[in-house]
């Protein structure tokens, strides 16, 4: 699919990551006015609320942009969705004769601050990168038991915390946890250590579920994609995770995007997920592309100095796609709701520099990564500033999330502290 020109000149160019095929949902506020639903169009915002206000969007008896999120949208579903991008596309068409009535309503993003762009009913975490899985497998088990032996056969995933969902921007603070060395006789209560990121995808859900669906009708449950870190506090999960799973360790923070990207957005980036070493149960066979092709970079800027790029990847890696994430999380009866949010896993290539964390980047920090300012790391140190990006490339286009970034505040020093 070539360029679709918008009469918003800045959308044209072949770097925006905002031209008119994308058209994502956000929330912004300028001044001391109330966050407000918006659509990225070049480098400008639509305010849909005040478009709304005037009839220029009207999709029933009822606003459904009064409100600081994207839920009341995602609760109408898919054929309002198709609707809602129609019309948005019609009104910032090259050409439109709605552009006199629109322009008012455009914001400069430069002004605006972005929240986040839904309310996040539930979160679950997966483990379905096979490069991530058989990398950390292989440090802590050896290459001959990498991957646990239902790996192949599902994507593995354990649920987390909505609470701590931060859009990005957000600072996040190293936490406190137990920890016990090798040849510590008892835990401690101290600092995270070795704390670390995730470069991961998260899916949307935007319709809700009742009893198992298929891949394809998971699919057509996705209202959209964020780019997400989930921050991660390895010497805390290690002694923490056996009998059951991440607990604390994956409670500090996910930070996400702030620019859902429509799953609509993305269809012309569908590509097919890999080869399969065993193959799948009938319900996790997907029947068409379902993952996309984007490409995503992490990188990191201590304190007052420049960033390095430190991983470069891409979504289509993974050995589960949302879809299939989803229609799992289905199976027992698991009823799934607009706002639920799933992240993808570690996104992980066969390369070195492809790699989505710290923790296999350095090797269990045995093998420091150089930054480009001379420093090196082996897991993020206080004042770090990691920012994840991701980027479809069309013909003559791209598309864009917005930056995902948080940056590392230290341990707070007695967090009992009255």
């Amino acid at each position: 699919m070539p360029l679709m020109r918008s009469w918003v000149d800045s959308a044209n160019a072949p770097d925006c990551p905002f031209p008119l095929n994308n058209l994502p949902y956000g929330v912004f506020s300028t001044g001391e006015e109330e966050p407000r639903c918006g659509v990225a169009i070049g480098d400008k915002i639509l305010d849909c609320g005040a478009a709304e206000s005037v009839g220029l969007l009207n999709f029933g008896d009822e606003p459904l942009f009064d409100v600081p999120f994207w839920n009341e949208v995602m609760e109408q579903g898919p054929e309002l969705w198709e609707r809602l991008r129609n019309r948005l596309t019609g009104l910032l068409a090259e050409g439109s004769s709605s552009r006199p009535s629109v322009e008012p309503f455009l914001v400069e993003q430069a002004a605006a601050t972005m929240h986040m762009p839904f309310l996040v009913s539930e979160y679950t975490d997966f483990y379905a990168g096979k490069h991530h899985a058989t990398n950390v497998g292989t440090m802590f088990r050896g290459a001959e038991n990498a991957l646990p032996p239902n790996w192949l056969h599902i994507p593995i995933g354990y649920n987390g915390r909505a609470s701590s969902v931060v859009v990005s921007g957000t600072d996040v603070r190293r936490p406190w946890g137990q920890l016990k060395g090798p040849n510590d006789d008892a835990p401690r209560f101290a600092p995270c250590a070795r704390f670390d990121l995730e470069l991961e995808m998260g899916a949307i859900v935007g319709k809700e579920s009742d009893g198992p669906v298929t891949v394809n009708e998971a699919d057509d449950m996705i209202f959209g994609y964020v780019l997400l870190n989930d921050w991660s506090a390895r010497d805390i999960q290690a002694w923490e995770y056996q009998p059951l799973g991440p607990f604390q360790a994956k409670a500090t923070a996910t930070t996400v995007s702030p620019w859902i990207v429509t799953r609509a957005a993305l269809e012309p980036f569908r590509c097919n997920t890999p080869a399969r070493e065993k193959e799948l149960l009938p319900h996790l066979r997907d029947n068409g592309p379902m993952l996309y092709d984007i490409d995503l970079a992490v990188t990191l800027a201590p304190e007052g100095k420049a960033a390095s790029t430190v991983a470069e990847t891409n979504y289509n890696v993974m050995y589960y796609s949302a879809a299939q994430q989803l229609a799992h999380h289905t199976t027992s009866g698991c009823p799934m709701n607009p706002g639920d949010l799933l992240g993808s896993g570690t996104i992980s290539g066969p390369e070195k520099h492809q790699r989505g964390s710290l923790l296999e980047l350095s090797w269990g920090g045995k093998e420091p990564v150089t930054l480009d300012t001379g420093e090196s790391r082996t897991f993020l140190e206080d004042g770090d500033r990691l920012t994840l990006t991701g980027t479809a490339r069309g013909d003559g286009f791209t598309l864009g999330f917005g930056e995902c970034t948080g940056r590392l505040l230290p341990a707070l020093k007695d967090p009992y502290a009255r």
